[in-house]
């Protein structure tokens, strides 16, 4: 679902994470999950973001309340259809499919019990494939 999320947007914001490209995929069939590199400061287990060509997609493990937040903020091109999601081990969960527009932030949360697992936020863009954060883990794991 769409929704603002300034509360996601602050806590990557005071993270201080440096950022690097992760190329699209060819449209076409879906490819395997994108993975991005980063550099993050220490003490930032729990927000992690990747570069896109067209946008930036963060995960946010929270502990009050106990959720996942992803979000993805759109910055140019054309609209896109895309779902949020995260994967957990080998089980993925999946929001409704959008259409997020150029300045658009879309954010999707999970509520959950405390499970000190680590978490990759999605981002699954109809026509171009999957992209994917680094792994993310609860405060306090």
């Amino acid at each position: 679902m769409i929704r603002r999320a300034s509360l996601a947007a602050a806590a990557c914001a005071a993270v201080g994470f440096s950022l690097l490209t992760v190329p699209a995929h060819a449209a076409g069939a879906e490819a395997p999950p994108t993975r991005a590199s980063q550099k993050v400061a220490s003490g930032s287990d729990h927000v992690k973001c990747t570069s896109l060509s067209k946008g930036q997609l963060c995960i946010s493990m929270n502990s009050r309340p106990q959720s996942i937040d992803v979000f993805y903020t759109k910055k140019g091109g054309s609209n896109i259809k895309a779902q949020l999601g995260y994967r957990m081990g080998s089980s993925s969960s999946y929001d409704r499919l959008e259409t997020i527009s150029d300045g658009d932030r879309a954010t999707s949360t999970w509520k959950m019990s405390w499970p000190c697992k680590k978490a990759v936020g999605l981002l699954k863009v109809r026509g171009q494939g999957t992209f994917e954060t680094p792994a993310a883990v609860f405060p306090g794991c």
